[in-house]
């Protein structure tokens, strides 16, 4: 990704706050480092805001049930891709606007990439369809920043262990594909090839099979740099 000072990226958003977002797939670490990131955040004197997608809204934690319980309903891939932006947009509104209106750091657990790999790349649907739907469900809010947490299929499996909800219970080259969807979304993201992006806003791959220490100092390495911040002040 090109070298971006924190002052141009302030500059740059819509709101006085700063979405984060880390993202991958499962089997990464996401959801352990992005607690993390809070709280590593919150001693540095910051207001943080947590959440995780899909979910964080009463109505999110509802469709999140439906989305991930092996025992619901049948979903068709396309209805799928449509709950995850009805609890996506829910959280937009209820959630991650006013946070970031009011200045806080919002730190959340994946969002939009996610649907785009999952059910585009991975799922069969047009990424660009997708993105498309995605951008009038989130009402065109994108991250500041996305860290995609790259993790090997093989290593992922190992971590995860037995499959926790339907996603994961899918076979390995869908999860193969889920892998190959973020690292092109990781590549267009720098201005690679493929760029322009379907998700036009900065994406970086910080390589997750390391220790979650290594991990977490990735993580910081890159957030000090979005924020402006001296290393280890």
């Amino acid at each position: 990704m090109p070298a971006e000072t924190g002052s141009e990226a302030v500059r740059s958003r819509p709101h006085p706050g700063f979405f984060l977002v880390l993202d991958g797939p499962d089997g990464g670490g996401k959801t352990t480092q992005a607690e993390r990131l809070a709280d590593w955040l919150r001693g540095r004197g910051f207001d943080v805001v947590t959440c995780r997608d899909p979910g964080g809204t009463a109505l999110g934690n509802r469709l999140r049930a439906i989305l991930m319980d092996r025992d619901t309903v049948p979903i068709s891939i396309r209805a799928e891709m449509l709950l995850f932006m009805a609890s996506r947009a829910q959280m937009v509104e209820e959630i991650l606007r006013p946070a970031l209106e009011s200045g806080h750091i919002v730190v959340c657990d994946r969002f939009l990439l996610a649907t785009i790999v999952y059910q585009g790349h991975a799922g069969g649907l047009n990424p660009a369809e997708v993105a498309a739907i995605g951008r009038s469900a989130t009402g065109g809010l994108l991250p500041d920043l996305t860290i995609v947490l790259d993790v090997p299929p093989e290593t992922a499996r190992h971590r995860v262990g037995p499959a926790r909800d339907r996603i994961e219970d899918r076979p390995s080259a869908y999860q193969e594909r889920v892998r190959a969807g973020y690292l092109e979304a990781a590549t267009a993201g720098a201005g690679g090839a493929g760029a322009p992006s379907l998700y036009p806003a900065p994406v970086v791959l910080v390589d997750a099979s390391a220790t979650p220490d290594a991990v977490f100092e990735a993580i910081q390495s890159e957030v000090e740099r979005v924020l402006a911040l001296d290393p280890r002040s």
